[in-house]
């Protein structure tokens, strides 16, 4: 019996944010949702913690890559928690298991992570 693997969107920006780009991450995780999508990130705070708060809120499932060994990192709202222990070079994961990959409000380094992945 064959199964069907959902879609992933990953969604990737900056650890700690403001809070218009807090609600707009939220807005992303919400629309990931309802399109019935899992939701990838890395896991901890800031854009990732408020799009996995926003497909939590709407019903959805949420996976984040953590960073490093100890899944109490990662934030409330993550449904799985893979522990990487590769730090910055998770996002390498992240990229390459997101069927589609939105930045939300990234400067540089999201930028790079994400070009380079």
């Amino acid at each position: 019996m064959a199964t069907r693997i959902k879609t992933q969107v990953g969604v990737i920006g900056a650890g700690a944010c403001s809070e218009e780009v807090e609600a707009l991450a939220e807005a992303v995780g919400r629309e990931i949702a309802r399109r019935r999508a899992v939701l990838l990130c890395g896991g901890l705070g800031g854009v990732m913690e408020a799009a996995s708060c926003g497909a939590k809120k709407e019903g959805g499932e949420t996976l984040g890559i953590l960073p490093g060994i100890r899944r109490e990192d990662a934030n409330s709202w993550i449904d799985v928690a893979i522990l990487s222990g590769m730090g910055h070079a998770r996002n390498a994961l992240i990229a390459r298991s997101s069927d589609a990959l939105i930045a939300v409000d990234g400067e540089y380094g999201t930028l790079r992570k994400s070009r380079s992945a």
